[in-house]
């Protein structure tokens, strides 16, 4: 059987019929004679039938040789518009990308991403996922995975793009009732918004100056994805831990107080997680290179704040 997939077998003979003898053949394919006629040679005794008439003077096509070139090039014409659709695949992007985020960073940093790649490359379309619950890339046939925090030991690969430092923050008023000393040393007495999606993350290190503390927070409401938690803490019920990116914008505009601000939490990293694959298409290569330069410029604004 893949004695009759060979294609180059195809190519000899498409192009005896072409030229019309097996020297103007082995001219046009750069090879010597004797290959060629092996070559054809060998294709009639795979196909059980005659495809040319040889004779000292000239090559003349078979009834069966007629038809099957006229086959053999639908065949030729069919793997080369794939391997050039492959080809050009992996140098300019095309098709559709399908990625996954967490819900809070997708729409706050990978949406702008998102609208800039569209512009870039008006022939790609978008498939997006924002959920803080994890998606198995392989069974779900996912492109890119951005992963914020931590990642967890996998058979993906991942690409480092930025890093995220977790912040406590609380509204207004309900900082306006917290003790003047407030500090890590008194969080477990301190009413708390607990993200479920952060299981496994019971305990908090603060540190200052050298200093640490470890903690557990005392959350009264547990909330099951980063936006519901957000919106409780802008309600007023309690202190939340966040990625620098969710509050940078509400600190600054007032709806949102740091607090413990001068202590700091483990610093977590964003990530591009990629399923296994030897080659990474350019579809991929290109988002992930302009969600890499929004990073970058994000932790320019971070470092001037």
């Amino acid at each position: 059987m893949a004695d009759l997939l060979n294609l180059n077998r195809l190519v000899y003979f498409t192009t005896v019929m072409e030229t019309g003898s097996f020297t103007s053949a082995a001219d046009r394919l750069g090879v010597a004679k004797a290959v060629v006629s092996h070559q054809v040679g060998r294709l009639e005794e795979e196909l059980g039938a005659t495809l040319l008439q040889r004779t000292t003077r000239r090559v003349t096509p078979t009834e069966d040789g007629r038809l099957f070139y006229d086959r053999a090039m639908i065949i030729l014409r069919e793997a080369e518009s794939a391997y050039g659709e492959i080809s050009q695949a992996a140098v300019e992007p095309s098709g559709t990308l399908r990625l996954t985020a967490p819900l809070d960073y997708g729409t706050r940093v990978v949406a702008p991403v998102m609208a800039a790649y569209l512009k870039a490359y008006p022939q790609m379309r978008v498939e997006a996922i924002f959920d803080d619950a994890v998606s198995n890339l392989v069974d779900e046939q996912i492109d890119l995975g951005i992963r914020v925090g931590w990642l967890a030991d996998s058979s993906n690969q991942a690409r480092r793009l930025g890093t995220i430092q977790q912040i406590v923050v609380a509204s207004p008023a309900f900082a306006a009732d917290l003790p003047a000393d407030a500090n890590p040393n008194q969080a477990r007495s301190l009413a708390w918004v607990g993200n479920a999606q952060l299981r496994g993350v019971g305990q908090w290190l603060f540190s200052k100056d050298g200093d640490t503390v470890l903690t557990e927070l005392n959350p009264v409401v547990v909330c099951d994805k980063s936006p519901a938690a957000y919106a409780c803490v802008i309600a007023g019920i309690g202190l939340g831990i966040f990625p620098d990116y969710a509050v940078d914008e509400d600190i600054v505009g007032g709806r949102l107080v740091r607090i413990f601000a001068q202590w700091t939490l483990p610093t977590g990293g964003i990530h591009a997680v990629f399923p296994p694959a030897r080659f990474r298409p350019a579809k991929v290569r290109a988002f992930v290179e302009l969600l890499a330069a929004a990073e970058r410029k994000r932790a320019r604004g971070v470092a001037r704040g």
